[in-house]
Protein backbone atom coordinates (compact mmCIF):
# COMPACT_ATOMS: atom_id res chain seq x y z
CA UNK A 1 0.00 0.00 0.00
CA UNK A 2 2.85 2.41 0.77
CA UNK A 3 4.34 1.98 -2.72
CA UNK A 4 1.03 2.95 -4.36
CA UNK A 5 0.97 6.27 -2.56
CA UNK A 6 4.66 7.22 -2.66
CA UNK A 7 4.28 9.61 -5.60
CA UNK A 8 1.07 11.06 -4.21
CA UNK A 9 2.64 11.57 -0.81
CA UNK A 10 5.66 13.26 -2.40
CA UNK A 11 3.46 15.56 -4.51
CA UNK A 12 1.36 16.49 -1.51
CA UNK A 13 4.45 17.45 0.48
CA UNK A 14 5.27 19.99 -2.26
CA UNK A 15 1.78 21.52 -2.38
CA UNK A 16 -0.59 23.29 -0.02
CA UNK A 17 -0.74 20.07 1.99
CA UNK A 18 2.90 20.37 3.09
CA UNK A 19 1.91 21.58 6.55
CA UNK A 20 -0.98 19.17 6.91
CA UNK A 21 -0.57 16.00 8.96
CA UNK A 22 -2.54 13.41 10.84
CA UNK A 23 -1.75 12.10 14.28
CA UNK A 24 -0.45 8.55 14.58
CA UNK A 25 -3.67 7.67 16.39
CA UNK A 26 -5.75 8.85 13.41
CA UNK A 27 -3.47 7.06 10.92
CA UNK A 28 -3.81 3.81 12.87
CA UNK A 29 -7.59 4.18 13.07
CA UNK A 30 -7.81 4.63 9.28
CA UNK A 31 -5.54 1.64 8.67
CA UNK A 32 -7.68 -0.49 11.00
CA UNK A 33 -10.87 0.44 9.14
CA UNK A 34 -9.22 -0.42 5.81
CA UNK A 35 -8.02 -3.80 7.16
CA UNK A 36 -11.48 -4.55 8.58
CA UNK A 37 -13.22 -3.65 5.30
CA UNK A 38 -10.84 -5.85 3.33
CA UNK A 39 -11.50 -8.81 5.62
CA UNK A 40 -15.30 -8.64 5.26
CA UNK A 41 -17.11 -10.49 2.46
CA UNK A 42 -18.14 -8.03 -0.24
CA UNK A 43 -21.77 -8.96 -0.75
CA UNK A 44 -23.67 -6.51 -2.86
CA UNK A 45 -26.94 -5.17 -1.62
CA UNK A 46 -28.68 -6.20 -4.83
CA UNK A 47 -31.93 -8.05 -4.52
CA UNK A 48 -33.81 -10.10 -7.06
CA UNK A 49 -36.34 -7.26 -7.12
CA UNK A 50 -33.57 -4.87 -8.18
CA UNK A 51 -32.68 -7.06 -11.15
CA UNK A 52 -36.34 -7.39 -12.07
CA UNK A 53 -36.77 -3.61 -11.84
CA UNK A 54 -33.91 -3.20 -14.34
CA UNK A 55 -35.40 -5.80 -16.68
CA UNK A 56 -38.81 -4.12 -16.50
CA UNK A 57 -37.22 -0.74 -17.22
CA UNK A 58 -35.77 -1.94 -20.53
CA UNK A 59 -38.56 -4.36 -21.37
CA UNK A 60 -40.21 -2.26 -24.08
CA UNK A 61 -37.37 -0.13 -25.39
CA UNK A 62 -33.59 0.12 -25.05
CA UNK A 63 -32.30 2.64 -22.52
CA UNK A 64 -28.93 4.01 -21.55
CA UNK A 65 -27.59 3.74 -18.01
CA UNK A 66 -28.67 7.25 -17.05
CA UNK A 67 -32.29 6.63 -18.09
CA UNK A 68 -32.30 3.25 -16.36
CA UNK A 69 -31.02 4.92 -13.20
CA UNK A 70 -33.66 7.66 -13.44
CA UNK A 71 -36.49 5.16 -13.90
CA UNK A 72 -35.25 3.02 -11.00
CA UNK A 73 -35.21 6.11 -8.82
CA UNK A 74 -38.78 6.92 -9.91
CA UNK A 75 -39.78 3.37 -8.90
CA UNK A 76 -38.25 4.08 -5.48
CA UNK A 77 -35.44 1.58 -6.14
CA UNK A 78 -32.70 3.52 -4.34
CA UNK A 79 -29.90 0.94 -4.13
CA UNK A 80 -27.89 2.80 -6.79
CA UNK A 81 -28.43 6.28 -5.37
CA UNK A 82 -24.96 7.77 -4.90
CA UNK A 83 -23.55 4.53 -6.33
CA UNK A 84 -24.13 4.67 -10.08
CA UNK A 85 -21.05 2.52 -10.59
CA UNK A 86 -22.93 -0.35 -8.94
CA UNK A 87 -25.63 -0.08 -11.59
CA UNK A 88 -23.07 -0.36 -14.38
CA UNK A 89 -21.45 -3.32 -12.63
CA UNK A 90 -24.81 -5.09 -12.51
CA UNK A 91 -25.65 -4.16 -16.11
CA UNK A 92 -22.28 -5.56 -17.20
CA UNK A 93 -22.93 -8.78 -15.28
CA UNK A 94 -26.39 -9.16 -16.83
CA UNK A 95 -24.86 -8.57 -20.23
CA UNK A 96 -22.14 -11.18 -19.62
CA UNK A 97 -24.81 -13.67 -18.52
CA UNK A 98 -26.68 -12.94 -21.77
CA UNK A 99 -29.78 -11.69 -19.98
CA UNK A 100 -29.57 -8.39 -21.80
CA UNK A 101 -27.70 -6.98 -24.75
CA UNK A 102 -26.21 -3.60 -25.46
CA UNK A 103 -25.47 -1.40 -28.40
CA UNK A 104 -23.51 1.83 -28.71
CA UNK A 105 -25.44 4.67 -30.32
CA UNK A 106 -24.36 8.33 -30.36
CA UNK A 107 -21.67 7.69 -27.74
CA UNK A 108 -24.15 6.11 -25.32
CA UNK A 109 -24.53 2.46 -24.50
CA UNK A 110 -28.14 1.29 -24.74
CA UNK A 111 -29.30 -1.85 -22.95
CA UNK A 112 -32.19 -4.03 -24.04
CA UNK A 113 -33.71 -7.36 -23.10
CA UNK A 114 -32.98 -10.41 -25.15
CA UNK A 115 -35.02 -13.62 -25.16
CA UNK A 116 -33.29 -14.97 -22.04
CA UNK A 117 -34.02 -11.75 -20.16
CA UNK A 118 -37.64 -11.87 -21.28
CA UNK A 119 -37.89 -15.44 -19.94
CA UNK A 120 -36.47 -14.38 -16.56
CA UNK A 121 -38.98 -11.54 -16.36
CA UNK A 122 -41.94 -13.69 -17.38
CA UNK A 123 -40.96 -16.47 -14.98
CA UNK A 124 -40.57 -13.99 -12.14
CA UNK A 125 -44.04 -12.60 -12.81
CA UNK A 126 -45.40 -16.16 -12.71
CA UNK A 127 -43.62 -16.76 -9.39
CA UNK A 128 -41.26 -19.38 -10.80
CA UNK A 129 -39.05 -20.49 -7.90
CA UNK A 130 -36.29 -21.77 -10.20
CA UNK A 131 -35.85 -18.32 -11.75
CA UNK A 132 -35.73 -16.72 -8.29
CA UNK A 133 -32.96 -19.15 -7.33
CA UNK A 134 -31.14 -18.51 -10.59
CA UNK A 135 -31.24 -14.74 -10.05
CA UNK A 136 -30.04 -15.21 -6.47
CA UNK A 137 -27.15 -17.26 -7.84
CA UNK A 138 -26.29 -14.37 -10.19
CA UNK A 139 -26.17 -11.98 -7.25
CA UNK A 140 -23.92 -14.31 -5.27
CA UNK A 141 -21.63 -14.73 -8.26
CA UNK A 142 -21.37 -10.98 -8.69
CA UNK A 143 -20.39 -10.67 -5.06
CA UNK A 144 -17.25 -12.77 -5.44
Amino acid sequence: MNNSFTNLKSAMKKSIFKDFSFSNERKNAVKEVIRWNQSQPQFHSWKVETIIAILETIQHEPKDGYNISTQLFQKNELVFQNNEGGLYTLLHLLENKEILTSKWLNEKKYYSLNSKGEKYLAAYKQDNLNQHLSLNHLIEEASL
